[in-house]
């Protein structure tokens, strides 16, 4: 079956990415990376309207929120704290200074840690780190990736997914709640048509990958398997989110070539689609107990 998403945003994003549905407030978050910006807006009848935004020195890879309200910030190299009155503080450097790589797309995992990947803005390959942070501080997990992208648990948060962006794999391992710790890698699946990016998982336990370069979101089974797709009329789709039940869609004005920019004036507006499924509960971040309070 394929769905079709419909813009929910009056504005467009550079690289809209990472939304984030917090359950607690009835608020969506997401960044516009490329803007150094974290926005926050409301969500109605499948419309997005923005509330307020945070902006940044340097790019904005991903957005985490706090129990209370608070954020925590990818910014190019280091997470930063958010606090209620505005106050921000270093959580970790996770980039060493000088290192032509920036944090890419971050999640929490089902205990309240914040895992968070990077890619390199130069032409390396293999050299990209995905790293979890908790009390313990930044324990690196993966160090051989070229572009670390979208982070997702199933519902029982036994397994662990994770996206390579260029090969085009998304990965599966074993998951420790309880620790942080991760299985034997191996590869579920590899998508050709377009480049795997941002990911979540539903209540059923698929997974619901969107396709830079290929104008679609996947709705892929556990196992790997092709159930649905949603046709988004943009085609760097770069991120997807269950408020509910309803999937928002993150896009990117950026990267659209010049011959296809007026068949796709949507580009970079936020979308949403009713697919008949349902997010998990919100997780929300713990700050490890070295980091700044909020």
């Amino acid at each position: 079956m394929a769905f079709s998403a419909r813009p929910a945003s009056a504005s467009s994003y550079a690289l809209g990415e990472g939304p984030v549905w917090d359950e607690a407030r009835s608020r969506l978050l997401w960044v516009d990376i490329l803007a150094n910006t974290v926005h926050e807006g409301s969500l109605a009848a499948g419309l997005v309207t923005p509330a307020r935004s945070w902006a940044f020195a340097d790019t904005v890879g991903a957005v985490a929120v706090a129990a209370d309200g608070s954020l925590l910030v990818a910014e190019r190299h280091t997470l930063t704290a958010v606090a209620l009155d505005g106050t921000r503080s270093t959580v970790a450097r996770v980039l060493p200074a000088g290192r032509e790589s920036r944090l890419n797309d971050g999640a929490v995992d089902p205990a309240g840690r914040f895992l968070v990947g990077s890619l390199a803005q130069d032409d390396r390959r293999g050299e990209e780190v995905l790293v979890r942070l908790d009390d313990a501080g930044v324990t690196v997990l993966d160090d051989d990736l070229d572009l670390s992208n979208g982070l997702a648990w199933s519902p029982s948060g036994e397994l662990f997914y994770s996206i390579d962006t260029l090969p085009g794999v998304v990965h599966v391992r074993e998951y420790d709640v309880a620790t942080g710790a991760v299985g034997e890698r191996r590869d579920l699946l590899t998508i050709a048509d377009g480049h795997p990016d941002g990911m979540c998982v539903d209540a059923d336990g698929n997974l619901w990958i969107a396709v830079w370069g290929g104008a679609r979101v996947e709705c892929r089974s556990p196992s790997g398997a092709l159930l649905d797709v949603i046709l988004v009329p943009a085609p760097n789709t770069s991120c997807v989110a269950f408020a509910g039940d309803v999937l928002v869609i993150t896009t990117a004005a950026r990267g659209v070539p010049r011959e296809q920019r007026a068949a796709h004036p949507d580009s970079g507006r936020l979308f949403t689609a009713a697919v008949g499924a349902r997010g998990l509960p919100t997780t929300y971040w713990t700050p490890p107990a070295c980091a700044p309070s909020s």
